[in-house]
């Protein structure tokens, strides 16, 4: 015949359960939190350093090409470069579970 379990034994059952299905998946949560932070620190820092880069490059390394009235093309050739790059991310965002 099976034991018969007291009001004690019931509660400790059901903390059990809870911390098996409801806190042990979402330990890793914050740990994806922080890489995530890390990882668009990152590329954003990286964005950047390349915008200003290829801003740079195309002002000193063509010479008279951009010069005078021609001198806002390096800024839209880089911001055109940037909306294309932008594009491309947007367009993989997808929507993801945990």
């Amino acid at each position: 015949m099976a034991q018969r379990l007291g009001p004690g034994d019931f509660y400790d059952l059901v903390k059990e359960y809870a911390r098996q299905e409801l806190l042990e998946p979402l330990r890793p949560i914050p740990r994806w939190i922080a890489f995530g932070v890390l990882g668009s620190t990152l590329l954003m820092v990286a964005g950047i350093s390349l915008t200003i880069a290829t801003l740079r490059v195309l002002q000193e390394e063509t010479g008279t090409v951009f010069s005078g009235n021609l001198s806002w093309v390096p800024h839209g050739i880089t911001l055109l470069g940037l909306i294309v790059i932008l594009a491309a991310l947007v367009r993989q965002i997808r929507k993801r579970t945990l």
